[in-house]
């Protein structure tokens, strides 16, 4: 099973259409979601203070920045 990370911070609208996104292929897909809202850590929010929401595999691999990237995300679960 895939474990992916997801970066936010709260009240915002970009993390929370991320995050409906992501709702909607886990019916389809199974994968582990961590959700980490960077405010609650210096150390991660100086790292993705603008670029919020992130989705990355467990590796650290950017898979979305921003706004869903779909396509790369299934690429990813079908181990592509």
């Amino acid at each position: 099973m895939s474990c992916l990370h997801f970066y936010y911070r709260r009240d915002c609208h970009l993390c929370e259409d991320m995050l409906e996104d992501l709702a909607r292929l886990r019916a389809e897909w199974v994968f582990d979601l961590v959700e980490v809202d960077i405010d609650r850590r210096p150390e991660i929010r100086e790292k993705y203070h603008t670029r919020v929401p992130v989705l990355e595999n467990a590796q650290g691999r950017c898979l979305s920045e921003h706004f869903l990237d779909q396509a790369t995300l299934l690429s990813y679960l079908q181990g592509a």
